[in-house]
C-alpha cells in the first residue's frame, strides 16, 4: 500500500500548514486547554452542552457555517455541523470526531495529575513523566512533552486537529479543493445512541463522497495509519443474586449460595484453556478477512515484542494468533466485576449480589443481538433464569439460580473496500506528509458506529488517527503527544486538498 511521494504543490502547503502552526502553537495549545477543562463525561448533559456550546463558537470564529444538528428525540446531545462550500469543487469530504469522553474517577489519577486540569508532562506518569510549565515568553513547546486531561488524545485531539488544519489552510490562502462538512459527536462513548436518527433527520445536509473519522491511535511503531474498518461493540450488565440480605459467612457458609463464586464461575467457564470463547456460534458467522486486507496486514512491522514488554505481559492470549489476527476477531471482555467489600473496608459476609460488566466486540459477519443472544443462551445452559429486573420473592423461591441480563444498545461492524479510487487517494494525501510508509489496515480494535453512516447516508467512510498509541485512552492519566497533534493538523490538510 506504498504510494507516491509528495509533490512539490502538497509539500509547499505543507510547509505554509506547518509555518503558520508555529506561529501560533502557544496560543493553539492555551486553547486547547480551555477546551480541556469543560467537563465531558458522556452523561453529563450541562457540560456536554457547554462543549457544544464551544465547538459551535470556535467554529463561527471561523466563518464556517455551522449549527447544532438534533435527532427526533427532545433534549438530547447535539451535534456540531458545518460546511464550507468551496467554488468549483467537485466533491465533498465529511470530518468526524466525537467530543465526549469517557467516566472519570479523580482519585485514580496520579503524579498530580486531574482529568479536567490540563498540565504539560515530561511523559506518561506511568513512565516517571514529571509536570512542567512552559518558561515565560516560550514561542514553541517541546514536541515530546505530553498534555494530560480527559478527552486529550479521545478525541478532542480529533475536533481540534480538524478545525486548526482548516484554519492553517485558510489563513495561508490555500482553499481546499473539495467542499467540507464537520460532524462532531457528543455522545460516542456511550454508543452513539442518537445518531441514526440525526442522520435520518439532516440526511440530506450530510452526503458526502467520503467521511473522514479521527478517532484512535497511531501504529505502535508510530508511524501513521489509514483503517477501513471498526469493529461492532455490545455492552452486557449481569448480576447474580444470593440471598435478600448480607450473611455471616461463618454462620451460613456451605449453606447459603455465594453469588460472588456464582458469577466468577460462570464467566470463567466463558473461555477455554486457550482463551478461545466458549459460547456456543460465538466466532460462526464471521466473515473472514480477503486476500488484499490478510497482504495489507502481513506488511505490519510486528510489535508484540514491543507491547509485552511496555505492558509487563509474558504470555498474551490468542495462542500463537498474532496481535492483528485477534485485531480481527470478536471478543468478550469483563470490563469490571463487584461484590461486597475488599481491602479496609472488607467484612466476613456472603454478599447478596455480584456484578460484572462485559464488553462484546464484533467483527464483520457479527450482528449485535445475535451475539448477546448467544450469550444469553450460554448462561441459560448453566441452569440460571435470565431477568431483565430484580427478582420477585416467588422468583427467588422458584429458582436456584437467578442472573439479572441488561444488554445495551450498541452497533456492528464496518468495513470499507481498501481497493477504492478514493480510498487510494486518502492513502496517497497521508503518505504524502511522511517520508515513512504509511500502514493500511483492514480494521482497528475499537469501536466506533460507522456501520451506521454507511446504512443511514450511503457513506463511505475511513479512519485516520492521530494520536499517540500509549495514551491511556478511556483511562486515568490519559495524555496526547504535542508532535501528534501538529502531525494531525498537517494530515487534515492535506486531506482538505485532496483532488
Amino acid at each position: 500500500m506504498l504510494l507516491l511521494p509528495l509533490v512539490a504543490s502538497s509539500q509547499t502547503i505543507q510547509e505554509k500548514v506547518r509555518a503558520y502552526r508555529q506561529k501560533n502553537e502557544i496560543a493553539w495549545i492555551n486553547s486547547y486547554k480551555e477546551f480541556l477543562r469543560i467537563p465531558n463525561v458522556s452523561r453529563d448533559t450541562p457540560n456536554i452542552r457547554k462543549n457544544a456550546d464551544y465547538i459551535l463558537a470556535w467554529m463561527k470564529s471561523m466563518g464556517i457555517e455551522s449549527q447544532l444538528l438534533d435527532g427526533k428525540t427532545a433534549g438530547v446531545t447535539p451535534a456540531v455541523f458545518g460546511k464550507v462550500m468551496v467554488p468549483g469543487a467537485t466533491q465533498t469530504l465529511a470530518f468526524y470526531a466525537h467530543y465526549d469522553g469517557q467516566p472519570v474517577n479523580p482519585k485514580q489519577w496520579t503524579g498530580g495529575l486531574q482529568p479536567f486540569d490540563p498540565v504539560f508532562i515530561t511523559a506518561p506518569v506511568e513512565r516517571n513523566g514529571q509536570i512542567v510549565s512552559l518558561p515565560e515568553n516560550a514561542t514553541s513547546i517541546n514536541p515530546d512533552w505530553r498534555l494530560s486531561g480527559r478527552g486529550s488524545a479521545d478525541d478532542k485531539a480529533g475536533v481540534m486537529t480538524i478545525l486548526r488544519a482548516y484554519e492553517a489552510l485558510i489563513k495561508t490562502n490555500s482553499l481546499p479543493t473539495s467542499n467540507i462538512l464537520f460532524f462532531f459527536e457528543g455522545e460516542e462513548e456511550i454508543g452513539s445512541i442518537h445518531i441514526a436518527e440525526i442522520f435520518e433527520k439532516h440526511k440530506e445536509k450530510l452526503k458526502a463522497d467520503v467521511w473522514i473519522i479521527s478517532d484512535g491511535p497511531r501504529h505502535v511503531s508510530g508511524r501513521k495509519v489509514v483503517q477501513f474498518g471498526v469493529r461492532g461493540d455490545v455492552n452486557v450488565a449481569l448480576t447474580v443474586y444470593g440471598a435478600k440480605r448480607p450473611l455471616h459467612s461463618g454462620n451460613y457458609g456451605n449453606w447459603a449460595p455465594n453469588p460472588a463464586r456464582m458469577l466468577v464461575e460462570l464467566l470463567a467457564g466463558m473461555k477455554d484453556e486457550n482463551n478461545r470463547v466458549t459460547i456456543k456460534g460465538f466466532y460462526d458467522d464471521v466473515i473472514p478477512l480477503t486476500a488484499s486486507e490478510k497482504k495489507a496486514i502481513a506488511s505490519i512491522p510486528d510489535i508484540e515484542t514491543t507491547l509485552k514488554q511496555e505492558l509487563g505481559i509474558q504470555q498474551p492470549e490468542g495462542k500463537g494468533l498474532s496481535f492483528l489476527e485477534l485485531l480481527h476477531q470478536p471478543t468478550l471482555n469483563i470490563n469490571g466485576i463487584q461484590s461486597a467489600n475488599v481491602g479496609a473496608m472488607q467484612a466476613n459476609i456472603i454478599p447478596v449480589k455480584a456484578e460484572a460488566a462485559l464488553d462484546l466486540r464484533l467483527v464483520l459477519g457479527n450482528d449485535t443481538k445475535r451475539q448477546v443472544a448467544k450469550l444469553v443462551s450460554h448462561i441459560e445452559s448453566k441452569g440460571y433464569h435470565i431477568l431483565d429486573r430484580d427478582p420477585t420473592d416467588e422468583e427467588r423461591q422458584t429458582y436456584p439460580k437467578l442472573i439479572k441480563v441488561v444488554a445495551e444498545q450498541g452497533y456492528n461492524a464496518q468495513r470499507t473496500p481498501m481497493d477504492l479510487p478514493i480510498a487510494q487517494k486518502i492513502i496517497k494525501a497521508v503518505q504524502s506528509t511522511v517520508s515513512d510508509p504509511v500502514i493500511a489496515l483492514p480494521s482497528a480494535g475499537g469501536s466506533l458506529p460507522l456501520i451506521v453512516f454507511e446504512e443511514k447516508l450511503g457513506a463511505k467512510v475511513i479512519s485516520i488517527p492521530v494520536v499517540n498509541y500509549d495514551n491511556n485512552q478511556h483511562a486515568e492519566n490519559e495524555n496526547v503527544r504535542i508532535s501528534y497533534l501538529w502531525e494531525g493538523i498537517e494530515t487534515m490538510a492535506l486531506i482538505m486538498m485532496l483532488k
